[in-house]
């Protein structure tokens, strides 16, 4: 009789001795995954007899990866701190990122109105109503330059959460460090890049999908040879769980669209090493700390063995699943916001156990509007606290070797190779988008967790259950200025008055002629930018080109 074997008849006998008289909770379901998955009220050994530890779980920094993707993850170098802010003008903007750096924020992230997203100046007047409400507005090159005044971007790493134009913004990036006289080889930072997902989860696509992956290749291929340090893509699963997909789903839309995209470099007949170091991810949390741990080991294995197995691979960091995650905003809730305090600290807790090289704390007035400076800093803070106060960065992988987390791991490995074959076999990544069958999918689930929610099974704290008497008095929020937003408008039509208009009609005409070839236009749409070329002026350019897509009926 083997251990295993002993150990699962010994709790056998405690269930029937032991545990038979006691009142709990019989039928628990994994709460995050979106699969039928049972979980029992005792794990052992027993129950994780077949996972090889040097071929499953293995050590931080070495295939498979499953207990992170660098040796001594945190006892080496903390995550990075990177609160997503953004809003109103570049002037504002700028200046609670500076706040941000002064209290300990390690890097920057940009959050971008609606309009820019869409490829609209702030000028055009049937978007003025949106300028500046979610993000900051950005539509020239004299925008950027006032955005990251007086910050190296030397010495600083950025993340801009766009996507249709993140062409454009990764050109506006390069053309203030050229104009400061920062090697490019030193610029460092991350574009989201991941216009798959926006056809199924957040709708700021501008072109149809093949002529948006062609973009997207231009720019992973133009930081591969101008931009080293540059991560080109940050492959975007959050935004699909953020739109209601279930765990397994996030994982298996993420790692599609990653396929997706690297095979369109590969294409180009780039080896895979020469680019996939540079790849990144995002994942979001919700509060449930065990599950999103496991799942974070569960997707570093299944990555390792896609890129080496099915790409051929050579160098480990290709094989490396870098992940930069976030609370999901989704799980915020209005009523009783202070709540919202602890789902976050547990949301950060989460990814930070789970192993994430960088992480974002939203406001705990989320639900309500944009952060303001107070709830900005405690969400800096919330990781602070965690990075120098709990202990959890002392050891690597602290919760692995947990019966528990080793089999939740296998468990939901299982179901996202499962739910991934499953998608495969019906086709690609862009083909499935193209059918809608992505946005159904991720609908089916929502409107399950919503049936829960309504009916109490799952229970949302001061929602549907335990819900105060009395209402307490509104937050404070954070307030546009109307006439901060009329200089703003202004200030665009100046930089177009002032500009040679002559010399952005020309470049305007070159990158037309680029995008009806097969070149890279990547050059062309920094020379754009140079002249001061707008946003709306490069994505019209590029839609007579292009197209636009049509959202298929679900």
């Amino acid at each position: 009789m083997t251990k295993e074997t002993e150990i699962a008849k010994e709790k056998k006998r405690w269930e029937a001795e032991t545990l038979s008289g006691q009142s709990y909770k019989k039928n628990v379901k994994a709460m995050l995954t979106g699969v039928d998955l049972d979980v029992d009220v005792l794990y052992t050994p027993a129950d994780i007899k077949d996972t090889d530890y040097l071929e499953d779980i293995g050590f931080p920094g070495e295939f498979p990866f499953t207990r992170g993707v660098y040796p001594s993850m945190y006892r080496g170098r903390l995550w990075t701190m990177r609160q997503y802010s953004g809003f109103d003008t570049p002037e504002e903007s700028n200046a609670r990122y500076k706040y941000l750096l002064a209290q300990g924020n390690t890097g920057l992230s940009v959050a971008f109105d609606l309009p820019s997203q869409m490829g609209y100046d702030s000028d055009n007047e049937d978007i003025e109503e949106e300028v500046g409400k979610v993000g900051v507005a950005i539509s020239t090159l004299k925008d950027m330059e006032i955005l990251f005044d007086g910050i190296n971007l030397g010495e600083i790493t950025t993340s801009f959460t766009i996507n249709g134009i993140a062409s454009i913004i990764l050109a506006m990036y390069v053309a203030v460090a050229d104009e400061r006289g920062i090697p490019r080889e030193k610029i460092g930072g991350t574009i989201q890049n991941d216009i798959l997902k926006e056809y199924a989860a957040r709708g700021t696509y501008l072109y149809p999908p093949k002529p948006s992956l062609r973009l997207v290749a231009d720019a992973i291929e133009y930081c591969m040879n101008d931009v080293p340090k540059f991560n080109p893509i940050s492959i975007s699963g959050g935004h699909y769980r953020s739109g209601g997909a279930s765990m397994v789903q996030e994982a298996s839309f993420t790692m599609l669209n990653g396929m997706t995209y690297i095979e369109s470099i590969i294409a180009r007949g780039i080896d895979v090493d020469k680019f996939a170091p540079r790849l990144s991810y995002l994942l979001v949390n919700h509060c449930n700390i065990f599950e999103e741990v496991a799942r974070y080991r569960a997707v570093r294995r299944i990555w390792a063995h896609v890129m080496r197995d099915r790409f051929n691979a050579k160098d480990p960091r290709s094989m490396m699943f870098r992940v930069y995650s976030a609370g999901c905003g989704d799980v915020l809730t209005y009523a009783e916001p202070e709540n919202n305090i602890v789902r976050l600290t547990l949301m950060t807790l989460a990814g930070i156990l789970g192993g994430s090289q960088a992480y974002f704390t939203p406001g705990y007035d989320e639900a309500y509007a944009l952060p303001t400076e107070e709830t900005a800093l405690l969400g800096l803070r919330t990781q602070q606290i965690i990075a120098y106060e709990s202990g959890v960065p002392n050891t690597v992988d602290p919760l692995g070797g947990s019966y528990y987390i080793e089999w939740l791991t296998d468990k939901i490995e299982d179901e996202i190779l499962k739910y991934m074959k499953h998608l495969e076999e019906r086709g690609n990544m862009v083909e499935l988008v193209e059918q809608g069958y992505i946005q159904s999918e991720m609908a089916r689930i929502a409107f399950e967790k919503t049936k829960k929610k309504m009916s109490g099974e799952e229970v949302v704290v001061g929602v549907n259950k335990f819900q105060a008497s009395e209402k307490k008095e509104q937050i404070q929020l954070h307030q546009t200025d109307p006439e901060v937003i009329k200089k703003r408008i202004e200030s665009v039509k100046q930089v177009k008055k002032e500009r040679d208009n002559d010399k952005v009609a020309h470049c305007l005409k070159d990158l037309k002629k680029a995008a009806e070839g097969t070149e890279n236009m990547m050059p062309y749409i920094l020379e754009t930018v140079k002249a001061y070329g707008s946003v709306e002026e490069i994505v019209t350019t590029l839609k007579e080109v292009f197209g636009e897509f049509k959202e298929p009926l679900i």
